[in-house]
């Protein structure tokens, strides 16, 4: 009973914090004022399936998934040499690779708008050596790259933590019955790092999919995704019911994907290296 009593400030944080703004936001989402009168209404929900909001949502989506699948491409790898038995000094290496987490995100944006500007240090380096470069700021491309920048120790650390405590027996017997070190990653390694795998698409996937600092300063006023886009309602155009239904329909979506997500881990929890 005593215990129980530890759990209040919890469940009165969780109340306060995530249940009541949830809660408002799923109010104005559907609620319309009309002269001074409250009408509930799922125009606003109507008005996400417009062409122009549709767009953003597409894109917004495509540059997630871009960036989740260049940073699983990168990071395991990193994973694997940071977890590799016969690499000394891990801690440290580590250490230094969580280290630029420690500086503040809007930070470490700049940098990259100071780099890839006009007159920056990556063009400047360039021009020296007789190549002149196409602008490299306010693109796809730079926003995907400030993305991929940002997430990508969100990606390695969860492989680098299920890849570290894999037993050693397991790869060797692979390797006494034969296998080759391809059929041991892709029959072994691999399968046992799925829950690592799977947590750091979800840690990547859905800070990519609501960011709009990055977009906002390496992708100019022009580059809208579909975080901008609620700031914008919020902040700017004070539509908050609009911009209510676009956060919902945000939340339903990376709900969605957390679920697929768990599910074809449960999947594949019991299969063992089958």
């Amino acid at each position: 009973m005593k215990r129980s009593w530890l759990s209040f400030p919890y469940l009165i944080w969780m109340i306060i914090f995530t249940v009541v703004p949830l809660a408002l936001v799923l109010f104005y989402s559907v609620v319309v004022f009309e002269n001074d009168t409250m009408v509930f209404s799922l125009s606003n929900f109507k008005r996400v399936l417009e062409p122009i909001y549709l767009t953003v949502f597409i894109r917004s989506l495509k540059i997630a998934i871009i960036s989740t699948v260049i940073c699983l491409i990168l990071g395991y790898p990193m994973a694997m040499i940071l977890a590799g038995k016969n690499l000394s000094n891990k801690s440290l290496l580590v250490v230094l690779f969580v280290i630029p987490m420690w500086m503040n995100f809007l930070a470490r944006t700049y940098a990259w708008m100071t780099l890839l500007e006009k007159n920056g240090l990556i063009t400047t380096i360039f021009e020296m050596i007789g190549i002149e470069l196409p602008a490299l700021l306010y693109t796809e491309n730079t926003v995907i790259l400030g993305m991929v920048y940002n997430f990508l120790p969100f990606m390695v650390l969860p492989i680098y933590s299920v890849l570290v405590k894999i037993d050693n027996a397991i790869l060797e017997a692979a390797e006494d019955l034969g296998a080759p070190p391809l059929t041991v990653f892709s029959r072994v390694i691999f399968p046992l790092s799925l829950p690592g795998v799977s947590s750091g698409v979800i840690m990547v996937f859905m800070p990519a999919l609501t960011t709009f600092v990055i977009s906002r300063l390496l992708g100019g006023a022009h580059f809208t995704l579909i975080g901008n886009l609620i700031e914008q309602q919020f902040l700017t155009t004070r539509d908050w019911g609009f911009g209510s239904a676009l956060s919902v329909v945000l939340m339903l979506m990376i709900v969605l994907t957390m679920g697929f997500a768990l599910r074809y881990e449960k999947e594949n929890e019991g299969e063992g290296l089958w």
